[in-house]
């Protein structure tokens, strides 16, 4: 029971530290389940993996209520709330045509440490890059300024994401900022648009799999819900301040070190 709560604090604070940073949740998740495996119960590893996302979505809910709740008494500000939710709404429409045609393709072909490996390093020289360059100019610098046209830029972006490896973050906010979005507003774009991505795509996955679980998996999940929240809302607070006043370099060469690191360890044990 102890190692079982190791485990789960283990893979929770991955996804807590790793979900809203462009650094691949997804992907370090698959590295971290190639050591540590939680389960022998394929269906129980994929709930809790499914979960505990949703835990990490909750606190992008909580952290941002104020700025997503329409029904406030101020009919203007919820003016606008209204317009930012049909511009998400548009926004993730690419990722959800998309990821019904080719979701259990992609699964099947490219969820392994390999893919994982060279994702990583492709898209943190793309981060380097675009923070390298002088080319990239702001244009948009308020959620009211985003236009829709953008908003579906942004959408399609996100779709590369369907493969593991690239960040549904860094996507996301590459392509904001590809498309004039200033730093942190393209990364709250990223953060309100995973509501409705995450949230779809762990409810479509819970579908497939049937939820069938013991007392004890489902304790184990729920404490596993609890940790990603806490971290995760902990981490939205330090990633903004960060970013206020330094661009995204760090984590390209993070990417890029974890990449060459793991494609070095796969090399070795061969």
């Amino acid at each position: 029971m102890i190692l079982d709560i190791i485990k789960v604090f283990i893979l929770s604070l991955v996804e807590g530290l790793t979900e809203f940073i462009p650094v691949s949740s997804t992907g370090h998740m698959i590295i971290v389940d190639h050591f540590i495996k939680l389960s022998s119960n394929k269906e129980f590893t994929d709930s809790f993996l499914i979960i505990i996302q949703l835990g990490a979505i909750l606190s992008v809910l909580v952290y941002y209520f104020p700025r997503l709740w329409p029904f406030s008494n101020d009919k203007e500000k919820n003016k606008d709330i209204w317009n930012m939710w049909i511009k998400i709404a548009v926004a993730v429409l690419p990722a959800v045509v998309l990821g019904q045609l080719f979701d259990d393709i992609l699964e099947e072909k490219f969820f392994n440490p390999f893919t994982v490996s060279l994702m990583l390093i492709i898209y943190g020289v793309i981060l380097i890059i675009i923070e390298s360059s002088k080319k990239v100019k702001v244009k948009t610098k308020t959620i009211q300024e985003l236009s829709f046209k953008t908003a579906v830029g942004i959408g399609f972006f996100q779709c590369l994401a369907m493969i593991p490896g690239t960040s549904r973050s860094a996507a996301t906010i590459i392509g904001g900022v590809l498309l004039g979005l200033e730093r942190v507003l393209a990364t709250e774009f990223s953060f309100f648009l995973a509501i409705p991505t995450m949230f779809g795509a762990s409810f479509y996955k819970i579908m497939k799999s049937g939820f069938n679980l013991s007392g004890y998996e489902v304790f184990l999940i729920a404490l596993g819900f609890v940790l990603s929240f806490i971290i995760s809302y902990i981490v939205i607070k330090l990633f903004l301040d960060y970013i206020k006043k330094h661009d995204f370099k760090v984590f390209g060469y993070y990417r890029i070190i974890l990449g060459i690191v793991m494609l070095a360890f796969m090399f070795m044990t061969k």
